[in-house]
């Protein structure tokens, strides 16, 4: 071996650093790499897992809520029956008051039509006042407990608290019709006409009306009532009239 070769052998590895090394090295970084990977993915897997439960979580509440309000329906109570009538309150100066309901202001065959036991000028006084309400009630008899409250032949009458007798349903005879037919044009107004104009009595004087839109409210089968639509907003004139079957 020469001197050259002998030089070579102990210097070259002095110079020139293991390769076993750098791949020592290079595997160790790769190692560490791939266990900072590994860590970081499984962190960011928890992340994941814990945000896919929470929002499983929210989505069963969101769920549950929902079917308690899907299974907790909400009741609420049957409201009364609202319709709107003509109304027509009529009668002689010096006899009695009626009570005219149309639905169609054409039709000369009222709906409803009461004589009342309240005298003309009694009533006249009574709205002076501002405030009229007239309660008719009919006892719950066997042969009434079945039919329509428009139907009862007869009322017990009350005006304002004060028992004023009996009025009594009545079918339109040929002085209603007429006196109906003179007022077909017209749907709101107060007046008189004059003597002749009929109105179920005897043809002594004339005749004194008010005629106006009436809200009719069914509230059971045993009670019913209208209520004067005021035209007039600056008035404070409430007239209102019941029908009732009570249970005494």
């Amino acid at each position: 071996m020469t001197k050259i070769d002998t030089l070579r052998r102990f210097l070259l590895p002095c110079i020139t650093p293991p390769t076993n090394q750098t791949a020592a090295s290079t595997t160790g970084a790769a190692s560490t790499g791939v266990s900072k990977k590994r860590l970081s993915t499984s962190l960011r897997d928890d992340v994941d897992v814990q945000d896919s439960a929470s929002s499983s979580a929210s989505s069963s509440e969101a769920t549950s809520f929902a079917a308690s309000d899907y299974l907790s329906p909400v009741t609420v109570p049957q409201r009364p029956s609202k319709t709107m009538v003509i109304g027509t309150i009529f009668g002689r100066r010096k006899g009695h008051v009626w009570f005219c309901v149309q639905h169609d202001r054409l039709s000369v065959k009222p709906l409803l039509l009461l004589e009342l036991s309240i005298a003309t000028n009694q009533l006249v006084h009574e709205m002076g006042s501002g405030l009229v309400r007239v309660a008719l009630e009919c006892p719950t008899r066997p042969e009434l407990k079945s039919c329509l409250l428009r139907s009862v032949p007869v009322w017990t009458t009350f005006c304002n608290g004060r028992k004023s007798g009996f009025s009594v349903r009545r079918s339109a005879n040929e002085e209603t019709r007429m006196m109906l037919k003179k007022l077909e044009s017209m749907t709101v107004g107060a007046g008189v006409l004059p003597a002749g104009s009929g109105s179920g009595e005897s043809d002594l004087d004339e005749v004194m009306y008010m005629r106006a839109n009436y809200e009719h409210v069914v509230g059971s089968s045993d009670s019913e009532s209208f209520h004067l639509i005021n035209p007039d907003a600056n008035s404070a004139q409430e007239l209102s009239i019941f029908l009732l079957r009570t249970s005494s």
